[in-house]
């Protein structure tokens, strides 16, 4: 049996690139919540939260690292795809890995 790889380049190639609003997105939909349930949680307003999965805005690496507190994931992960929306925003070709 042939298994084919499949990662994060993988996932960018087809979808295009991991970026802290569609992987909140992403996260939010797995709880099977609303936008206003899931802005409830993270103490945000709905249209924050709209504007964060919608890419219109970043957060900041606090605010990231905050968020990821309140919904129970690594710190790390979450800082970091904020780091890498950034570089892409100010079209930065650089990878950001944390140790």
């Amino acid at each position: 049996m042939n298994i084919k790889k499949y990662g994060t380049k993988e996932l960018s190639k087809d979808y295009g690139p991991l970026t802290f609003g569609n992987a909140l997105e992403a996260h939010r939909k797995c709880e099977e919540m609303s936008q206003k349930e899931f802005a409830l949680k993270l103490k945000i307003s709905a249209q924050s939260l709209c504007d964060i999965e919608k890419g219109r805005r970043i957060p900041s690496p606090i605010r990231a690292a905050k968020i990821a507190k309140q919904i129970s994931q690594p710190e790390k992960f979450w800082i970091q795809l904020v780091f890498q929306d950034m570089l892409r925003r100010e079209q930065l070709n650089y990878t950001v890995s944390v140790a």
